[in-house]
């Protein structure tokens, strides 16, 4: 079974924007050899705030990781399809039991798990909103041949206006001062976290 590394090997951390993402990674991932990575579906959390609207906002965040790491290089990415055919064969087992369990099957070096906190739709219109969209989640990454979490990764916004967060001009920027869909928000954050992913485990790699 998969145990969490104790927190002083969490050594390294990177905050990406303005504060609503933050991820730790271990201090020897970029001299781990994670090349093959499969993608487990999605879970919402039993104590999240999840109103997806008429999509299911679990295969709503699912489907813009797995588009998002698809996209880069350097990675192989086991098929969704592979993955959910081998999660068909597996007894009810702890998440991180069942991660390494499916990384094993699939041949995979490392198993990347994500798990949705919250994702509230926006009320209104991207020019006025009676409630902004709000989103959060959190997604890891577990080497499979050796057991431990390698990496971790958690987005959480609920947008504002620029009056109340000066921070975020920025982003507030390059959205056109617009208010956002969930979906839109959650695909910023899943951005991030693939971009900041990638990053830690090639650095440097040609």
């Amino acid at each position: 079974m998969l145990k969490f590394l104790p927190l002083l090997f969490f050594l390294s951390s990177c905050t990406l924007g303005p504060g609503n993402f933050q991820s730790e990674h271990s201090t020897d991932l970029g001299s781990r050899t994670i090349r093959r990575i499969a993608v487990l579906p999605t879970s919402s959390a039993p104590s999240g705030e999840v109103k997806g609207g008429e999509k299911d906002a679990a295969t709503i965040l699912n489907n813009l990781l797995y588009n998002t790491i698809s996209a880069l290089p350097q990675w192989q990415i086991v098929s969704d399809r592979e993955v959910r055919e081998v999660l068909g064969m597996l007894p009810q087992v702890s998440e991180s039991g069942r991660a390494r369990r499916v990384g094993e099957m699939v041949f995979a070096d490392a198993v990347l798990t994500g798990r949705l906190l919250r994702y509230r739709e926006r009320v209104g219109e991207e020019w006025g909103i009676k409630s902004p969209a709000s989103v959060a989640f959190v997604l890891e990454l577990w080497d499979v041949r050796r057991g431990d979490l390698i990496w971790s990764g958690r987005f959480d916004e609920t947008q504002k206006p620029l009056s109340q967060n000066l921070f975020a001009i920025g982003e507030f920027t390059q959205r056109g001062g617009r208010w956002l869909t969930a979906e839109e928000l959650a695909l910023e954050g899943v951005r991030k976290a693939v971009n900041q992913l990638h990053q830690a485990l090639y650095r440097g790699a040609t």
